[in-house]
């Protein structure tokens, strides 16, 4: 059976939070005529890092926003055991959460990027 790593319920909050504040900061700039369009309102942004070791060739990670519990396929030639961390990044558009983005590093290298929901 697979180790399924979790992220802090904390740094989710504070990401979000930080989300948040650019969706107010870019509504209050939207209500003058300095609002530039071309910005968009999506943003990505880090929560945290947690470690994590290959198992079978895969990550598992609880996420959050009610997205569930996934394993994330690791490159074969990425022995079982090796040690590495899994990083969160939380996906927004104007301040909603739409999805999340996971990355695994292995020695410094990212060796996997996923996306779960919209990033």
């Amino acid at each position: 059976m697979s180790k399924y790593y979790s992220f802090d319920e904390k740094a989710i909050s504070d990401a979000l939070e930080a989300a948040e504040r650019n969706r107010q900061r870019t509504s209050a700039i939207a209500k003058s005529t300095e609002f530039d369009l071309t910005h968009g309102g999506e943003i990505s942004l880090f929560a945290q890092c947690v470690s994590v070791t290959v198992e079978n060739n895969h990550v598992c990670v609880n996420l959050p926003l009610g997205l569930g519990s996934k394993c994330i396929s690791i490159p074969l030639s990425i022995p079982n055991g090796t040690a590495g961390k899994a990083c969160l990044n939380i996906c927004t558009t104007w301040g909603i959460p739409t999805g999340v983005r996971v990355s695994v590093e292995i020695g410094g290298v990212t060796v996997v990027n996923q996306t779960f929901g919209k990033c």
